[in-house]
């Protein structure tokens, strides 16, 4: 094992972005049960969507030829086309047909008048100056045209990809095959919950935000529950945890006590680069490999086990995952509070962001911010990201802030 000195977040980000690579697998899953799923292949429309020239609007279906370009003009109604129900007549000049929204147009027509717009009596139907040639009309193809790229490999699917894809007839979807992911937590006073705690014990509230964080991502998940602090409980974890997972996560005994086995156990085992990053919380954070699967050691508080799983190691999975890449989304707002801090490591500060009711952002502290209050993730809605420079932020002066939307 060796010893890195402090990194920045973003060398540290490189780093293991150098040394991710996607899983390799694939199988093939009913449109119903891939939401979520990283899809396999390139998908290229079979169809022109929409398969026919239709009407956007409910109204009246004419030649565009036939518009006045001042004074009215009278047609003769010939027919009605509903949506699933063509009129398959070619229209000639003079006349018009009846169409509801989604129907195909009729030959002949190339223009729609929406019924807002034409005084119909009888047969007849009277139109005004005002109108263009081709307004209305929704033409074959004009979303998706046949052989065109829709969808590209990596992706998560989302509900209107799922949408997409039933449109153009597809009933089933290649996506990779799920992570594995096996994860423990470590620490002789880690208690399960449901059994009592003698003094100074602590129940393992890790395993359960790690869980759930790992769940929100979609890989499958192998609990190995809690190891406790003894070089060969430990070592025996790695060596059963990497034979049956693609990556392994711990969170406790990262650091350097005399008590903190995980690097010594990865240095032995595998590979291992033990890095401080420079970020407040997490700072120690173990990263290497044993045979083919990745490990990443985090630390044992609770809110530095969060930070840094957000921030370094689920875009780690994601890319192992074979996603593409996404940059989360980092918003600018006023700071209603003093922050303070000292340079030399970038904080994740949780926070409260609001918008206002001219529409501006304002965002304030959500109060004590130690490593171990985990109550402050539960009350923030985001991180308030000081870079490493800062030396604290005056109530008034705009900070980034990087919402747990669409991150937690």
């Amino acid at each position: 094992m060796t010893h890195s000195p402090l990194l920045s977040l973003d060398e540290a980000r490189t780093r293991i972005k150098h040394a991710v690579q996607p899983i390799r697998g694939s199988e093939r899953v009913v449109l119903n049960a891939a939401l979520g799923r990283t899809l396999a292949e390139k998908i290229l429309s079979p169809i022109n969507v929409p398969g026919d020239t239709n009407s956007a609007m409910d109204g009246y279906a004419v030649a565009g030829s036939d518009l006045p370009v001042s004074g009215e003009i009278t047609l003769t109604v010939v027919g009605t086309s509903s949506a699933g129900h063509p009129f398959k007549r070619e229209i000639t000049s003079g006349q018009a047909v009846r169409i509801m929204t989604g129907a195909v147009l009729p030959p002949g027509a190339d223009t729609v008048v929406m019924q807002e717009h034409v005084e119909r009596a009888g047969d007849t139907a009277r139109i005004g100056a005002g109108h263009r040639p081709g307004q209305h009309v929704r033409n074959a193809g004009e979303d998706l045209s046949i052989g065109q790229p829709v969808l590209d490999p990596g992706r998560e699917l989302i509900p209107a990809d799922l949408g997409l894809l039933a449109s153009l007839g597809f009933g089933e979807v290649s996506v990779k095959r799920r992570l594995r992911v096996a994860f423990f937590s470590t620490g002789d006073e880690l208690r399960s919950i449901g059994e009592p705690l003698a003094e100074g014990e602590i129940y393992d509230s890790n395993r359960y935000t790690l869980r759930a964080m790992l769940v929100r991502l979609g890989v499958d998940l192998v609990d190995m529950g809690i190891v406790p602090d003894q070089q060969e409980a430990i070592e025996q974890a790695f060596l059963d945890a990497a034979a049956i997972a693609d990556t392994v996560i711990t969170s406790g005994g990262a650091s350097v006590g005399e008590a903190d086995y995980i690097s010594q156990t990865l240095g032995k085992l595998g590979q291992v680069e033990f890095w401080k990053i420079a970020i407040k919380p997490g700072k120690p954070l173990a990263f290497g490999t044993v045979g083919d699967t990745l490990f990443f050691g985090l630390p044992g508080n609770p809110v530095s086990a969060m930070v840094t799983f957000y921030q370094i190691v689920q875009p780690a999975l994601q890319r192992q995952m074979g996603r593409e890449d996404t940059a989360l989304l980092r918003l600018h707002a006023t700071c209603t509070t003093d922050l303070k801090k000292r340079p030399g490591r970038t904080e994740f500060q949780r926070g409260i962001l609001r918008q206002n009711e001219d529409g501006t952002l304002s965002v304030a502290s959500c109060g004590a911010q130690g490593s171990h209050i985990l109550s402050s993730m539960s009350r923030a809605n985001c991180f308030i990201v000081l870079s490493a420079e800062s030396a604290g932020i005056r109530a008034g002066e705009r900070v980034e802030v990087q919402p747990f939307a669409g991150l937690i």
